[in-house]
């Protein structure tokens, strides 16, 4: 049997479907904005042991947090996809931006050299293994180093207690300001990272640490360039009050086919960045030349500046 509504009727009941409507998307209404930490996470259908996955979300995506149930969040990602993740796989939008601001702040920043990733390690906002983390590195990824920091080392389990009257050294480690392939800016622990240099003029840091290396210049052997090197190292260990406390320079002998030491500098307290310059020098023809920054005794800084004439 079919009924004939009058038009205004129509109406009335299209504009009633659309209130309810509007009703029921008011339950998933958006807390807040998170964004994913983890390389990837899937959207649950339910929070229980047996579940369906309903979508996923990658590390860096934006997704909107919709409702809170214990430790879990239901959010929905870029495709609409809605489900429930672990809250600690998020982090806020207080720390994206944050990672936002440094990018923008570090984007003219010199760079001391290009790092490879030892293992699957995270980029944090701040130096240090507690602070907030959003992007993640994988093993074998290519990132540029642009400056270091040290702090105290936070060792797992109970604090060792000190005899009275003894000095305590507080355990420190170095992390390094580091810009991936993608551009985001963070901080990365030092000992998950390794910096690339030539095998050439590594073999020649005698048990050092070698923390930046630059091409001077190259000079014709034969038929094939071969680049020469400023080198600036330092010891062995974390924490150290200077950034480097050694510079060699490593010209190539075109007769012995080798490289060697034209100079060497100990007992330095020197910080990044070291800057890598061509100069013109008259009848001598454009030359390398680099600044070594140095602080003194009262904290000062100081410039060293060196020239290597070696064409």
């Amino acid at each position: 049997m079919s009924v004939n509504l009058p038009s205004k009727s129509l109406v009335l009941l299209v504009t009633a479907a659309a209130l309810l409507s509007g009703c029921g998307r008011s339950r998933h209404r958006v807390l807040e904005i998170d964004y994913v930490s983890a390389p990837q996470v899937t959207l649950r259908d339910q929070l229980s042991q047996v579940y369906n996955k309903v979508g996923t979300a990658k590390n860096g995506d934006r997704v909107e947090v919709l409702d809170r149930e214990k430790r879990f969040c239901k959010v929905r990602n870029a495709a609409g996809q809605e489900g429930w993740v672990e809250q600690r796989y998020l982090v806020s939008r207080e720390v994206f931006d944050g990672f936002q601001k440094m990018q923008q702040q570090q984007k003219d920043s010199p760079v001391d050299g290009i790092a490879t990733t030892r293992n699957d390690t995270n980029l944090h906002l701040e130096p240090g293994r507690d602070t907030e983390h959003l992007y993640q590195l994988p093993q074998g990824a290519k990132i540029s180093v642009l400056k270091r920091a040290t702090v105290e080392k936070n060792l797992p389990g109970a604090q060792v207690q000190i005899p009275a009257g003894a000095k305590q050294l507080k355990p420190m480690e170095d992390w390094w300001l580091a810009r991936d392939q993608e551009g985001h800016v963070g901080w990365v622990l030092g000992r998950m990272i390794d910096l690339d240099v030539p095998l050439e003029v590594a073999q020649y840091a005698e048990g050092q640490r070698i923390v930046g290396c630059f091409v001077l210049n190259e000079v014709s052997d034969g038929d094939k360039k071969v680049p020469q090197y400023l080198m600036v190292l330092t010891e062995a260990k974390d924490g150290q009050p200077f950034d480097f406390n050694q510079a060699r320079v490593f010209t190539w002998n075109v007769k012995r086919h080798r490289y060697e030491t034209a100079y060497r500098e100990r007992n330095l307290n020197g910080i990044l960045p070291v800057t890598v310059s061509h100069e013109g020098f008259g009848k001598e023809g454009d030359l390398p030349s680099f600044v070594l920054r140095i602080k003194d005794a009262s904290g000062n800084e100081q410039t060293a500046y060196s020239l290597t004439n070696s064409g």
